[in-house]
């Protein structure tokens, strides 16, 4: 264990040495820091190489500066090739019995434990020491799949944990990583290029493509085909191309289908659902279903999907037509997922409306255009949120130059200025 352990210490902060922090994502580290102090797990969720690693190392120190000893700092990440030996919940537990032996921290111990998932039975570990009144501990988990808290651990920690999903660089994180203006500009880079904190340190074109295509194969192969034994990896890797190509329209699996059909292949309505579960799991991409805004129900049938991050489109398959507007809508539908809130297609009496979006009481309705050039436009742009009759925020969103004024209670944002 000695050897083990040792292989490890580059990657902590005992000794006073710092690793690698990155940008500081102060949304995210303000956030998660309101809720330290207690034994509610903190869980990290969100696609791999979205920066949930960074944000850790981020948290712990921040608890190094408001005066935690660093040496009560445990922090491990199951990715490294230094951490193969880690296979099992008691392979983690021995660990950490040597560390304290090692290191003998006095008081509260700090864990933070990167991409937990792939370590069998991790469960029984989280659960018992979240529960451990001998002796104290704070844990801080991530991990790159939706079902993390599903099944025996949801039900374990009922209501003793909170989650947190992290998301790819927002405009406002990437202007100020490049360090540029905040502008139209500078916005209509952001949708020609992608949100994914790696792209930023790689030199030219070619090479952020090959770490997109890399990043897309490791997705789908590790958390995917061999996760769940998938028979026809060819069928899931032309699926996740078909929902990068059409996001932001309106499809259903049936249509997926009949696309499928007219090119000579057979497939069933299951298989497709399942492997559309699977890449929804691993954040790839997200659903957006239709919301009745009169009845405030769920419409089965048709729903959208968005791509998690615009770097797969514009690398991937740019020479499929997608329109800016499709691109602007996909990245609204991204401002507002960070936001906190719930995300549904609306329809009123026939019309579709962008965007619901639902935080606790709070409601807000969306359009998304590329540009109003025009009087026709802005008719039918405004008239899909002037059909609503309720008194919820209502809000135009488009690149246009110049601001509109109020209409009917609607409100346009030029969409490099959007904030909530």
């Amino acid at each position: 264990m000695k050897e083990y352990f040792e292989s490890i210490r580059k990657f902590n902060f005992w000794n006073q040495q710092i690793p690698n922090l990155g940008f500081i994502r102060t949304d995210y580290t303000d956030k998660i820091m309101s809720y330290v102090g207690n034994k509610l797990v903190k869980v990290l969720v969100g696609q791999r190489r979205s920066g949930k690693s960074y944000l850790l190392r981020q948290i712990a120190n921040q608890l190094i500066t408001n005066g935690v000893d660093p040496k009560n700092i445990f922090y491990i990440n199951k990715e490294f090739i230094e951490l193969d030996f880690v296979k099992t919940y008691k392979d983690l537990e021995n660990l950490l019995i040597y560390y304290k032996d090692e290191l003998n921290p006095i008081g509260k111990k700090y864990l933070f434990i990167d991409e937990i998932q792939n370590i069998e039975g991790w469960e029984r570990f989280v659960n018992s020491h979240a529960q451990d009144f001998v002796e104290q501990y704070e844990i801080f988990i991530s991990g790159s799949n939706s079902k993390l808290l599903s099944g025996e651990l949801s039900t374990l920690l009922s209501g003793r944990y909170v989650q947190f999903e992290i998301f790819t660089f927002s405009f406002q994180e990437y202007f100020q990583f490049l360090n540029i203006e905040n502008s139209k500009q500078s916005y209509i880079e952001y949708l020609e290029t992608g949100g994914l904190p790696e792209l930023f340190s790689l030199p030219n074109h070619e090479t952020k493509r090959n770490y997109i295509s890399a990043l897309k194969d490791s997705v789908l192969l590790r958390d995917i085909i061999q996760r769940y034994n998938i028979k026809d990896p060819k069928l899931l890797e032309d699926l996740f191309i078909f929902l990068v190509n059409n996001a932001s329209n309106l499809i259903s699996i049936n249509s997926i289908i009949n696309y499928y059909k007219g090119l000579n292949k057979k497939t069933t309505y299951d298989t497709l659902s399942n492997y559309i579960h699977y890449i929804e799991e691993t954040f790839l991409i997200h659903k957006a279903e239709r919301y009745n805004i009169r009845g405030k129900d769920l419409i089965a049938g048709n729903c959208k999907y968005y791509i998690n991050d615009l770097a797969y489109k514009n690398l991937l398959y740019p020479g499929v037509g997608y329109g800016i507007g499709y691109k602007l809508e996909n990245i609204i539908f991204l401002e507002l997922r960070r936001a906190g809130f719930e995300v549904y297609v609306g329809v009123e009496k026939g019309k579709e409306v962008d965007f619901v979006a639902i935080k606790g009481d709070r409601k807000i309705y969306f359009q998304v255009a590329y540009l109003i050039p025009d009087e026709s436009t802005m008719e039918r742009e405004y008239n899909s949120l002037e059909t609503i009759k309720d008194h919820y925020e209502k809000y135009l969103v488009s690149l246009d130059d110049f601001q509109f004024s109020s209409r009917n209670g609607i409100q346009h944002i030029q969409a490099w200025n959007l904030k909530f």
